[in-house]
């Protein structure tokens, strides 16, 4: 009984009940009024008082462990069998059948509880045709009509439930599956980022650490002052790394990024660590008196493209000069990283620069990407390379239109 409902269909629940209940009181008092000195009147009285104990029964016991589907059907019987003798005796009750075919239907499988249904029709036309005492065809059609009707709406709307069921089930699971992708795209997002600044900050610095000592060792024997040089810049660029490695850890903006200066700033102090030997790095900012607010993740992304982009000249390009060049105009942000290597053909070596090749190249373009702006890379063989990154920023007119969108 009740407990097979969806909560949005108690109240059907409550309507039958009631429908039921005001049935059975309103036969009884026809009953009485009509048959004041009936010796039937003792049991015309007890039959109700039971069949109303008994309907009660099912909806009180419907959410308890114990109410089975034996049990349901029992009770279905009970009610049946004492509604069969009600009606018997005074043929008025029959109209309490309608609640009754619910009744079954909610309890029963579909073909047992349409069985059921015809054999209260039966019952109903059988006692309406002895109470009325001539034939009817109204009281021979009628209920079957009723009964056809009342049992083909339940059946339809236990069918759409179950419909709606199976969609509500399908969209938890799709939700479900989108939930675990969008887990696993995060993962996946999350293990890039790493990757990049992983790449861009500590592996750059253990590559140059490792240079500079390498040329230290070279010239410890003949020249121990510049050895001593290199190994002081080693030392620094150990620090710097261990700094950025403390505020990686703390997922901060790279440690050149931390100052007043802003990228700038920070441009000009990577120029500084990566200066020295054969290579000498230039800054130039260009902000024409007009220069926007950068955005932390735009800095940040910048810089380790510089940071980048200098590491595989250092190491590859054999280049003497490189050129940072930072262009800051109202829509857009321009960084350019020159160098006098010995360049490449691009058609020939796809996807490296001066040297970028491995993971540097992948992973600035995937920086720029993430910013959604655009990477280009110009070089030929002897004549250097220079690799320009473009990022469109957003104006506050932008932010405006985007909130009314």
């Amino acid at each position: 009984m009740a407990q097979s409902y969806e909560p949005d269909a108690r109240w059907p629940s409550a309507v039958l009940h009631a429908a039921f209940f005001l049935l059975l009181g309103g036969a009884l008092t026809g009953f009485l009024v009509r048959h004041p000195g009936d010796p039937l009147i003792p049991w015309i009285i007890a039959l109700p008082v039971v069949l109303t104990l008994l309907y009660v029964l099912g909806p009180t016991l419907g959410g308890t462990r114990a109410w089975s589907a034996r049990w349901q059907h029992a009770w279905l019987g009970l009610i049946v069998v004492v509604w069969t003798v009600l009606v018997l005796l005074a043929p008025s009750f029959a109209w309490c059948a309608i609640p009754l075919f619910y009744a079954g239907l909610r309890t029963l499988p579909p073909r047992a509880a349409v069985a059921v249904v015809v054999v209260l029709t039966v019952l109903v036309v059988a006692a309406q045709l002895r109470f009325a005492g001539r034939f009817d065809p109204n009281l021979l059609f009628a209920p079957p009509a009723v009964a056809a009707l009342a049992t083909t709406v339940f059946l339809q709307a236990q069918r759409q439930a179950a419909r709606q069921r199976d969609l509500i089930d399908d969209l938890l699971r799709t939700r479900r599956e989108l939930a675990a992708s969008e887990r696993r795209e995060g993962v996946f997002a999350e293990r890039q980022r790493l990757s990049m600044e992983i790449h861009d900050s500590l592996a750059q610095g253990l590559s140059s650490q490792r240079m500079l000592l390498q040329a230290a060792e070279r010239v410890w024997e003949g020249d121990p002052a510049k050895a001593r040089a290199h190994v002081r810049s080693a030392a620094s660029v150990a620090e710097h790394n261990l700094a950025g490695a403390r505020r990686f850890v703390c997922d901060l903006a790279p440690a050149d990024l931390a100052g007043d200066g802003g990228l700038g700033a920070a441009l000009r102090a990577l120029a500084a660590r990566e200066s020295g030997g054969p290579l000498g790095v230039r800054v130039h900012v260009d902000d024409g008196g007009r220069a926007p607010e950068l955005p932390e993740r735009v800095q940040s992304a910048l810089l380790r493209i510089a940071q980048g982009a200098l590491a595989n000249v250092r190491e590859h390009a054999a280049a003497t000069t490189a050129a940072l060049t930072l262009t800051l105009l109202d829509d857009r942000v321009v960084l350019d990283i020159a160098d006098d290597g010995h360049g490449f053909a691009p058609a020939a070596r796809s996807g490296a620069a001066s040297g970028l090749r491995g993971y540097g190249l992948p992973a600035m373009r995937a920086r720029v990407r993430q910013l959604g702006g655009a990477l280009t890379v110009e070089s030929a063989p002897g004549e250097g390379t220079v690799l320009s990154v473009v990022v469109t920023l957003e104006t506050p007119h932008d932010q405006e239109s985007g909130a009314v969108r």
